[in-house]
């Protein structure tokens, strides 16, 4: 019997124990904690506040964030507060805008007379975002593009087709009004691509041919025409034949302010198109040489031929001519369809007589270029 008392006592007394725990812990959960602040949902800043200018306007873009700064969802379009400042100024209201959490904003901001004249300086934007309160979380990151006059548009803008590419020419500007910065000229070529010039994909896998970009954007030196005068053209040699261009230009002012160098870039030009058409005949070939073999007991006589090959992309291969005396015509030797080696065998020839020989090169557009410099046999008497 006692040891049957002794374990209802424990029992009790683990029960006791048990519960005196839960009513604590229950009682613990309802002391309120430490007061929280309210949020005051300021959007968290712009980073990526980027300008262009080109002629008088400038061109800002930037991402509006998604949550605020206690990393909630924003909820309802924000409050965009854009501002521009020349060096240690105030920052000069632009605009305000409503945008919604996660929207492209952008905006064009024509300029002042002020700011569109002048010496090239810098010329600062800024972009604030305000709760319903006109608090902000502070301005976004500096947008550095340069106040000042743009260069005078590209006027006259021409292009032409050579075998090196195309060159592009313009009407020269007036060295003696031309800015003290660094002009060179951007170049804004568009791929055409007409109906009837596309043509079926026919190569796949790592040896199919890159595919030329729509749109490129070629800053380059301009080439002066002579000395003296101002750089009134430029050559792209990056084209394809057979490709339809359009051309568009610009001059650019170059400016060094600080550690960085910033661009001021004058209006587009009028567009100008062109239709890359392969009509050049390769390079002339280089190098001929011609060996004579004599007649010999069971061989007839025969004159080799050796040239340098051609580098020409599309070369199909050459053509070989051959007259006798000076008073002769050039008379095709090889065979109609060209030669891809650059070498030929003439076995049509007789002792005693002197041969001179011409090569020419064709394309695989059937461009034949002009005959090669003379080379000039004798075939001895055996």
């Amino acid at each position: 019997m006692g040891d049957l008392h002794k374990s209802a006592w424990t029992a009790r007394t683990v029960a006791l124990a048990l519960g005196l725990t839960a009513g604590l812990a229950i009682s613990g959960c309802g002391t309120p904690g430490a007061p929280q602040p309210p949020s005051l949902n300021l959007p968290e800043r712009v980073t990526g506040l980027a300008a262009k200018r080109t002629g008088d306007q400038v061109s800002l873009t930037w991402i509006m964030p998604k949550k605020n700064t206690d990393k909630l969802l924003l909820k309802g379009n924000v409050a965009v507060h854009l501002c521009r400042r020349e060096g240690d100024g105030l920052c000069t209201p632009v605009v305000d805008l409503q945008l919604a959490p996660g929207a492209e904003g952008s905006f064009t901001d024509a300029l002042p007379s002020a700011q569109a004249s002048g010496a090239p300086r810098a010329l600062t934007y800024v972009a604030e975002l305000n709760n319903r309160n006109g608090r902000s979380a502070g301005p976004s990151n500096s947008a550095v593009v340069l106040a000042g006059e743009a260069p005078a548009p590209v006027a006259g803008l021409t292009a032409q087709v050579r075998k090196d590419g195309v060159v592009l020419r313009w009407t020269p500007g007036d060295a003696a009004t031309r800015q003290t910065a660094r002009i060179v000229i951007r170049l804004h070529r568009k791929l055409l691509a007409p109906e009837q010039k596309v043509k079926p994909k026919t190569q796949q896998g790592i040896f199919a041919p890159q595919t030329e970009p729509m749109e490129q954007s070629l800053l380059v030196e301009p080439l002066a025409a002579s000395a003296g005068r101002a750089p009134d053209r430029a050559l792209d040699k990056d084209i394809r034949f057979g490709q339809v261009y359009e051309y568009r230009a610009q001059r650019v002012a170059l400016v060094t302010t600080g550690s960085q160098t910033l661009e001021l870039a004058g209006p587009l030009s009028a567009p100008v198109r062109v239709e890359a058409l392969d009509v050049f005949p390769p390079d002339v070939p280089t190098g001929l040489a011609a060996v004579a073999a004599p007649a010999e007991p069971g061989a007839e006589a025969s004159i080799d031929l050796s040239w340098q090959p051609g580098a020409d992309a599309d070369l199909a291969g050459y053509r070989v001519y051959r007259r006798e005396g000076d008073g002769s015509g050039w008379l095709r030797i090889s065979p109609m369809q060209p030669l891809v080696a650059p070498a030929f065998h003439d076995a049509q020839v007789r002792s005693g007589h002197t041969y001179r020989y011409a090569v020419s090169a064709i394309d695989q557009g059937g461009h034949e270029s002009a005959r090669s410099a003379e080379a000039e046999e004798t075939v001895s008497n055996p």
